[in-house]
């Protein structure tokens, strides 16, 4: 439990002011606070100067004035599983470091120094061990609502808004989307994304913004030559980037470009920097990266170029398909319709068989249905005298009483005669009624049609018509 001058310090602070306490053995709180404040809370450089102190050597600890960049050889892996994005760091600033400035363990702290150290090392493994169990359950109790990221886009114009009102209107263009469609269009369109995390409680922020990021050539070089996100930590947006790129100090600068396929920090910069080395960092991190932006341009025209001739192929090929399929497809229907005239034709005769058979029932029965023929000694017979239209003749006598449709049965039977057909008798020229019709529906006898006892009668054939 943190005393009750420690309850305006954040967390961070609190863990490094008893950290401190417990490195250095200082009872008091407030001198251990006072301490650490007059090195900006830097706990590895209060306590190198703390040692120095206890030696006798007079504090060599000052504030860093630039942060010169330097290739790290080490090269972070920061996955941004929240981010969907692998971020691989490449440079790293280092700042323009005295003897025993970053490190208690760089330089000789003596042996009253190591023998403290190795002494108190248990109980700091166990008092970390323990912190971190503590941290870690009072996430579930207490979970910082900057972790819950609800409104991004909101993050971003608030933070814009709050920019402008502070430091006025003349500043880098903020893209305006989270950081997720920054690094998309970043890689899609092969620029430099320069990410800027504002820390609001920091001693220099305000001035950073406002007499560096404001100013008129840092503001054209970032403009021209770059993409530009920036949000405060205190918005979700920006805390989840703040945990992803995991920054030291206010104000933090991040470099990201496409480099071996994947979005990579090639360069980081930490603490107050004037606009003349901010424009010389950032150009030199912009030089010494170009040549990758070069060859991804190159990868990917060789690659578009390869994609449409690919696409040139494929479409080549689906038009000399489709054609093939065209000329299938009309053979088919040519087949199709051989098919079919062969089938109309096959039904067509043995349709026509199938009627020349019935008609051929059809005589046989009226031949067989047939009176018998009057002798022609039969005073009441009739001798005519058919004339056919192949130019035939044909004679039966028939009796005076029989009906017409007796002689039309006769001349159906024959196998000269046509398939359909009328009579007509000439003196005087007439059709006789042979079949019923709505005129004769009972067709009258020989003697009835006014038929003599020899008659020559013709046979209109009507099978056309």
């Amino acid at each position: 439990m943190a005393a009750p001058e420690e309850r305006d310090l954040t967390q961070e602070q609190t863990e490094k002011l008893l950290q401190f306490q417990d490195l250095t053995g200082i009872e008091s709180m407030d001198q251990c606070r006072h301490t650490l404040e007059q090195h900006n809370w830097n706990i590895e450089a209060a306590v190198q100067d703390r040692l120095n102190e206890q030696e006798g050597v007079p504090s060599v600890f000052n504030p860093p004035p630039s942060r010169p960049l330097q290739e790290s050889n080490i090269s972070e892996n920061i996955m941004l599983k929240s981010m969907g994005t692998n971020i691989q760091p490449c440079f790293t600033p280092l700042v323009t470091e005295k003897a025993g400035e970053h490190c208690p363990l760089s330089r000789t702290w003596g042996l009253l120094g190591w023998g403290y150290y190795l002494i108190m090392l248990p109980f700091r493994f166990t008092y970390y061990t323990i912190l971190d169990i503590f941290r870690f359950a009072l996430r579930f109790i207490r979970p910082d609502p900057r972790s819950r990221v609800t409104d991004p886009v909101g993050d971003i114009v608030s933070f814009m808004h709050i920019f402008e009102e502070k430091y006025g209107r003349t500043h880098p263009v903020f893209y305006q989307g989270t950081y997720s469609q920054a690094l998309n269009d970043a890689k899609r369109e092969l620029r430099f994304l320069l990410v800027y995390l504002h820390g609001d409680d920091h001693q220099d922020s305000d001035d950073f913004c406002r007499n560096t990021l404001c100013s008129p050539d840092v503001v054209s070089l970032i403009n021209n030559r770059m993409l530009f996100w920036a949000c405060s930590t205190n918005k979700p947006e920006g805390y989840r980037v703040s945990q992803a790129l995991r920054e030291n100090t206010y104000p933090f600068l991040a470099m990201i470009m496409l480099k071996d396929r994947r979005m990579t920090v090639v360069g980081r910069l930490e603490g107050l920097i004037q606009p003349d080395d901010l424009i010389n960092q950032l150009t030199f991190i912009m030089d010494a990266n170009q040549t990758y932006l070069v060859s991804e341009r190159l990868e990917r025209e060789e690659r578009n170029q390869t994609q449409v001739l690919r696409q040139q192929q494929d479409e080549a090929y689906l038009a000399s398909l489709r054609a093939d399929q065209e000329k299938e497809r009309k053979k088919q229907e040519e087949r199709e319709r051989k098919r079919q005239k062969e089938e109309e034709v096959q039904q067509q005769k043995m349709a026509e068989e199938r009627r020349r058979r019935n008609l051929q029932e059809e005589k046989e029965r009226k031949s067989e249905c047939l009176p018998p023929e009057p002798s022609p000694d039969d005073p009441e017979s009739v001798k005519i005298i058919f004339k056919l239209p192949n130019d035939s003749r044909v004679e039966r006598r028939f009796h005076f009483t029989q009906s017409l449709t007796v002689i039309h049965d006769f001349l159906f039977s024959l196998k000269e005669s046509p398939e359909k057909f009328q009579i007509e008798a000439n003196f005087p020229r007439r059709v006789l009624p042979c079949l019923p019709s709505e005129e004769w529906p009972n067709p009258p006898t020989l003697q009835e049609a006014g038929l003599s006892q020899t008659e020559v009668l013709f046979v209109q054939d009507l099978t056309d018509d």
